[in-house]
């Protein structure tokens, strides 16, 4: 399978524009952002857990990221709240195991450095923000490795930055408020792929908005 294949192209997915499609799992559904592969696949995906769900033992042979979104996610290592920030590296394995009150994650497989192997498990709730490049902009970083830099980015209404380029991309899903650039505005739940050397000038309005950013991957 391919789908958004074409990593020199933008791409732009909306809530409205969702379509889920089940899993090998009874009650695990997946909304596909980007794929190259089949079931073991080089991926990007929203992840829907039906409460009381589970998902076969398996092994990362290329990474896993993962942020939960909503609910709460859980396997035999641990137990993730909504706002827990996750990397599995390559190598590592577990058996997903869902409660009671379902939940949604954001993951990304087979897309790790074999040399990023650092295992993390990132509150965000309970984590500290830094002062953004301009006013109004708040920062959370929660990996780096070579040129790869992931973070949560907080705007407060009204934001504008700078126009800027992205030399290695930039990927982005809107957490809260509504994001927005001369090509758009792109509400809670939008995801957005904007290829290497891609420039824009994002800005917020009254609702400002929050973010999850990778850059410098594509």
């Amino acid at each position: 399978m391919k789908l958004n294949a074409d990593f020199s192209q933008r791409v732009v997915i909306k809530p409205e524009d969702y379509q889920w499609a089940p899993s090998p799992a009874a009650g695990v559904e997946r909304m596909m952002l980007d794929r190259v592969g089949d079931e073991v696949a080089r991926a990007t995906s929203l992840v829907r857990y039906a409460p009381d769900s589970e998902f076969p033992a398996h092994e990362h042979g290329g990474g896993e990221e993962i942020l939960v979104l909503e609910g709460e996610f859980a396997d035999e290592h641990g137990t993730y709240p909504a706002g827990t920030y996750i990397r599995n590296p390559i190598g590592s394995s577990h058996s997903p195991r869902i409660g009671s009150d379902g939940c949604l994650i954001f993951v990304k497989l087979h897309q790790f450095d074999p040399g990023d192997t650092v295992q993390k498990v990132i509150d965000t709730r309970a984590s500290e923000w830094f002062p953004g490049l301009v006013e109004g902009l708040a920062v959370m970083p929660l990996h780096e490795f070579q040129g790869e830099r992931v973070a949560l980015v907080r705007w407060a209404p009204n934001t504008r930055f700078q126009r800027h380029t992205h030399p290695g991309g930039e990927e982005i899903l809107v957490l809260e408020g509504t994001f927005q650039d001369e090509f758009g505005r792109y509400p809670r739940g939008s995801w957005i792929r904007n290829p290497h050397f891609s420039d824009h000038a994002p800005f917020t309005e009254a609702d400002g908005a929050l973010i999850y950013v990778k850059t410098g991957h594509l």
